[in-house]
């Protein structure tokens, strides 16, 4: 799909304090390792876990609390407006709290999937369309850790990185909102130094027509 903007961000939108309750809320919860699409919710076996963390590495808690959805939920429907999506989406999955430790990373990947959700519920039949993260550590507190795009709408002889590789830097002070497109391809580059804190959330509606 071409589109004329691949993302739309807030910066330091939501208020310190609202970022430091959700982090205190956050590491109240029991954590667990983050996963990527296909493991489901069974155990894994020590060669599975050591694969997927070729890919992903970090610690995650769910959370669905609607005094963050409230907090978070304008600037989404802000964001599909002005860069021009309108994507038509009902509701949001699941948040991910997220730790980002030393050497802690998320490698390329987008947030869709092949196919719509076929689990019975209010899922059902629905797909990602619009991913979006809330920076909740200020970027002077961790070193590495960049959230990046790769934009790949080109032919592959023709790719240039200063064009189609983009750091999110806009996303660095505390509280700042990046949303888009979830068949958009991003990474977070491993961490360096300090702890990377931030909220995920998908936005789900039927595929698209």
């Amino acid at each position: 799909m071409n589109i004329s903007n691949y993302y739309w961000y807030f910066k330091a939108a939501v208020p310190t304090r609202i970022c430091d309750d959700i982090i205190r809320y956050g590491l109240s919860k029991s954590e667990s390792m983050a996963l990527t699409g296909g493991y489901g919710d069974r155990k894994l076996t020590k060669n599975e876990i050591k694969d997927m963390k070729r890919r992903r590495n970090s610690d995650l808690v769910w959370l669905n609390d609607t005094w963050i959805y409230k907090e978070l939920h304008p600037y989404i429907h802000k964001a599909n407006k002005d860069a021009g999506w309108n994507f038509e989406w009902d509701r949001s999955e699941s948040m991910q709290f997220t730790k980002y430790k030393l050497n802690q990373y998320y490698d390329w990947h987008c947030d869709g999937w092949d196919k719509p959700y076929e689990k019975e519920g209010p899922d059902k039949g629905k797909i990602r369309k619009l991913s979006m993260t809330c920076q909740l550590t200020d970027g002077s507190e961790y070193e590495g850790g960049e959230l990046e795009f790769d934009f790949r709408n080109y032919d592959p002889h023709m790719r240039e990185e200063t064009k189609h590789l983009k750091k999110a830097k806009e996303i660095l002070p505390k509280g700042s909102i990046i949303v888009f497109p979830s068949f958009v391809w991003h990474r977070v580059k491993p961490i360096t130094k300090g702890v990377r804190y931030s909220l995920v959330m998908w936005n789900l509606g039927y595929p698209f027509k």
